[in-house]
């Protein structure tokens, strides 16, 4: 991050040190997140850095909590391997024989940005709510990191019409759906749970090897994620992997809604959910 600090950012780097207490967000508005590609859990990757700056909203967007980022999305790029993108996604025959992917909800996109930047062969495309301040920082932080020729970011909000979506830069591709989706800290508010499904409907590509990646936070509680997890089939999709996994360590568990109620604040903050999602396909 950059050397000069705000309080909230000094308050989260202590809370791990000091009170053995995960911080859920790693960064604040204003300011600037760097990202080194972890080449421990990367050891085949080529040396790599991000710079993002932290974008803020309009006022009466302040309840999107867009102006962070979200220690989940920092757990997904320390896994991308978990993606499988080459080995699963690799032989797409569609849209000139590129892999599309798409962000929902990306923030200051490190995410879909490091994605862009790591797999230059991908086609990658950032979006958030239609906040200008929002998606100007977002295009911007692609100018930044050079991967504008295979990145765009666009204004989207969920289960809205999603063809703004579909363009591509510099390409013929208007209808390309999406053999990709990831997205980050996205379904902590349960009054969104419906868009957000619409809105993987519309643009998840209907074919075996499509899926959905989703890493939550459980900072809003176990039973907000279970109300998703059970709104899911109704979209036609299923759940393909289903695990708890320790935010800042390697352990691993499965899924338990009823540790709600034995766990605190505390513990809650240790762990997140990783969903894997695909087509109900038989």
């Amino acid at each position: 991050m950059d050397s000069e600090l705000n309080p909230e950012e000094i308050l989260n780097s202590s809370l791990g040190v000091l009170y053995d207490y995960q911080p859920i967000t790693l960064a604040s508005s204003g300011s600037t997140f760097t990202y080194v590609l972890n080449t421990k859990n990367h050891p085949n990757a080529p040396s790599l850095t991000v710079t993002l700056r932290i974008p803020d909203t309009d006022a009466a967007n302040w309840s999107l909590h867009a102006s962070s980022i979200w220690a989940s999305s920092q757990y997904l790029v320390d896994h991308l391997d978990d993606l499988h993108l080459q080995s699963h996604h690799v032989h797409a025959t569609h849209s000139q024989g590129k892999v599309r992917l798409l962000e929902l909800g990306a923030g200051a996109g490190l995410p879909g940005i490091t994605i862009a930047k790591l797999h230059p062969d991908i086609l990658v495309t950032v979006s958030d709510y239609p906040d200008e301040q929002l998606i100007r920082t977002l295009s911007r932080n692609i100018e930044i990191n050079r991967v504008d020729s295979n990145c765009c970011a666009r204004a989207y909000a969920w289960g809205s019409n999603p063809e703004v979506l579909f363009s591509f830069p510099d390409t013929n591709q208007d209808t390309s759906l999406f053999d990709v989706i990831i997205a980050t800290d996205t379904l902590w508010n349960p009054d969104l749970h419906g868009l957000f499904i619409e809105s993987l409907e519309k643009t998840l590509r209907k074919a075996p090897g499509s899926r959905a990646h989703l890493i939550a936070g459980l900072h809003t509680g176990r039973y907000t994620l279970q109300s998703f997890l059970d709104s899911i089939s109704r979209a036609g999709l299923t759940i393909e992997f289903l695990e708890e996994r320790e935010c800042s360590g390697e352990e691993k568990r499965a899924w338990d809604v009823s540790r709600a109620e034995s766990e605190d604040e505390k513990e809650r903050r240790k762990w997140l959910l990783k969903i894997v999602l695909k087509w109900d396909m038989v």
